[in-house]
């Protein structure tokens, strides 16, 4: 479908006030990207608008990871029974707290999306088999296979805007620039006893050597900057604009229909009409202090790992406009736990405890009173979760030396020589015995003690009789292989001690605009504002607040963007999934995708 709306008319100068597109998009993460590059894969010409001063927002310093039940690429390998176990899945998981038609919506459009996206436009994944969905309590919980990992791309085919994108946490990099998935992460860590793991090491390092003599951090992207550029490399190339440090101030209407957007600049105000529709992709209101201290629970986060731009500033827009928020879930927010530092520059690290060593062996949390709450290798989510319920508030992550060695804690990297720096600088707390460390941290002395030595037989016998850490083969993805019989528990045996405290850090906001399954907003009366919609954690969650698996934000974002693109051109889905216009088959990924390093 060919867009026949007014075209991008401008002078060359800059915008006036004549210019106007067929969609103008708020946001530049995964799902407003997803959403620019679907319409202009119908020829429709496309704003995104960013009120950050680079793109990418917190997709940008994600994992990247997309969790999509039957997908694509799943039934390439000949998996094709996938949608009734999901489906039981996620009834069980969220229950009565979203429309099911949203969630059922996501589970019908998500692989069409993926195929469309891979065929059109070279948006490839690839399976991680070996990520287990992260309730393996619930009936259709799969051992891998959902959670889909962007293929990496290389940074330099964006040219200039290269450094308009964000970067990802400073801290996940490797020598303040290098970027690493998970699994290379793992590899590298047997380096000093593995030919293969040295050589990978060799080669990741000489290409960031070369990458720095002309930029200022390696250009071969995975995770979410990867998929964050690739979407854009995309969408650039069938025309789509891209600008930064935009700031919206309302949207224009008249006769109850959204038009476009009034704005605020150097030149004074002007306005960007949309003759199809304005799609809200902003990222909800993780970084908005007093939004956090109006809806999520309390003690109130103080810090979030998310892009400083994701302030609610687009969701009020529609607020203004006739939308309104979905109802309230049990926290309002998707979690990490994470340790805050201070850094050399005086700016603030924020660093999330995913899944580098939670999981792992020799590692205990304790609340105020010295005492385990949790099964230790649960999601980020749930953990934090259990940190709320039972007042752990923060939690204390505890350990011990040979721990630190072999794992690593927070921004702690394995194999650290000297761990002085840290305790000086107050992020670690050292003790020479269990009760002393205690009293360093003010839990109760004989409780700590009495914890650990619980734990250490729980080790020894390799189940753990309080909260059954590494029961599940969720948990035993993130321990320890070569450690038995249980490779999520070892002992805490030999000092010098350490306790490292973790807070409730929102990575996202799952409270949003209430929408319908096309990605409309509605307004108190459950009807469609028409030209506007919203997609990512600017639209109220489809799964209701829970965390299905690894991926679980951006599914949404991607799959109603994609909706809310095509649906705002005149595509409806259901109509062209009877006419079988919805494949659900990509091209066969190749091991090399255009822009892979």
């Amino acid at each position: 479908m060919a867009g026949s709306g007014l075209g991008a008319r401008r002078s060359d100068t800059g915008p006036t006030n004549t210019e106007g597109f067929d969609l103008i998009i708020l946001g530049s993460g995964v799902g407003g990207l997803t959403a620019a590059l679907s319409a202009a894969l119908e020829g429709a010409t496309v704003l995104v608008l960013e009120h950050a001063h680079r793109f990418g927002g917190t997709s940008a310093r994600s994992s990247g990871t997309v969790w999509m039940p039957d997908s694509p690429y799943l039934r390439d390998r000949g998996i094709d029974d996938d949608r009734a176990r999901a489906e039981r899945y996620l009834k069980g998981l969220i229950g009565e707290r979203a429309d099911p038609a949203l969630w059922q919506r996501l589970l019908d459009a998500g692989p069409a999306m993926l195929a469309d996206l891979d065929k059109r436009a070279g948006i490839g994944f690839r399976p991680f088999i070996q990520a287990p969905d992260y309730r393996q309590d619930i009936d259709g919980a799969a051992p891998g296979g959902r959670a889909l990992e962007p293929m990496p791309f290389d940074g330099r085919l964006l040219g200039a805007d290269f450094a308009r994108l964000d970067d990802p946490i400073r801290e996940l990099m490797l020598f303040g620039g290098m970027m690493l998935t998970r699994a290379e992460a793992a590899t590298l860590l047997r380096a000093d006893r593995s030919l293969s793991a040295a050589a990978l090491g060799i080669r990741l390092l000489g290409r960031y050597l070369r990458d720095r003599l002309g930029h200022q951090r390696g250009t071969r992207l995975v995770m979410g900057n990867a998929l964050t550029a690739r979407l854009w490399h995309a969408a650039r190339h069938h025309g789509v604009q891209l600008r930064t440090g935009q700031h919206v101030q309302a949207l224009l209407s008249a006769n109850a229909r959204i038009l476009g957007v009034r704005m605020h600049d150097p030149d004074g105000t002007r306005e960007i009409r949309a003759q199809r529709a304005v799609i809200l992709a902003g990222g909800g209101f993780p970084a908005n202090g007093p939004w956090r201290e109006r809806h999520l629970p309390r003690p109130t986060p103080i810090h979030t790992p998310a892009a400083e731009g994701c302030d609610g500033s687009t969701i009020a827009l529609a607020l203004a406009a006739g939308g309104v928020l979905g109802e309230p879930g049990l926290d309002n927010a998707l979690w990490f736990p994470s340790s805050i530092a201070s850094r050399a520059d005086g700016s603030t690290a924020v660093y999330p405890h995913i899944v580098l060593d939670r999981g792992k062996p020799g590692l205990i949390a304790v609340d105020a009173h010295g005492r385990r709450f949790v099964n230790e290798a649960v999601s980020y989510h749930e953990f934090v979760r259990a940190m709320y319920a039972h007042r752990a508030v923060p939690a204390w992550l505890i350990c011990d030396r040979r721990f630190i060695a072999r794992y690593g804690l927070g921004l702690i990297r394995p194999r650290t020589p000297s761990l002085r720096g840290h305790v000086a600088r107050g992020y670690l707390t050292e003790a020479a015995s269990i009760e002393s460390l205690a009293g360093a941290i003010g839990v109760p002395p004989q409780a700590l003690a009495e914890t650990v030595a619980r734990s250490n037989r729980f080790a020894q016998s390799g189940r753990d009789g309080e909260f059954g850490k590494g029961a599940t083969i969720y948990d035993r993805a993130a321990g320890d292989p070569a450690v038995g019989p249980n490779p999520c528990l070892g002992p805490i045996a030999r000092a010098p001690f350490y306790a490292l405290p973790v807070h409730p850090t929102p990575l996202g906001t799952s409270l949003g605009l209430r929408a319908d399954v096309d990605a409309r907003v509605l307004d108190a009366h459950h009807q469609a504002l028409p030209g506007l919609y919203v997609c990512g954690n600017d639209m109220q969650s489809a799964f209701g607040g829970e965390y299905p698996g690894a991926g679980g934000q951006l599914a949404q974002a991607m799959t109603f963007g994609w909706l809310a693109a095509r649906h705002a051109l005149g595509i409806d889905f259901e109509s062209s999934r009877r006419d079988g216009m919805m494949a659900v088959r990509p091209t066969p990924v190749s091991n090399v995708r255009p822009g892979e390093p």
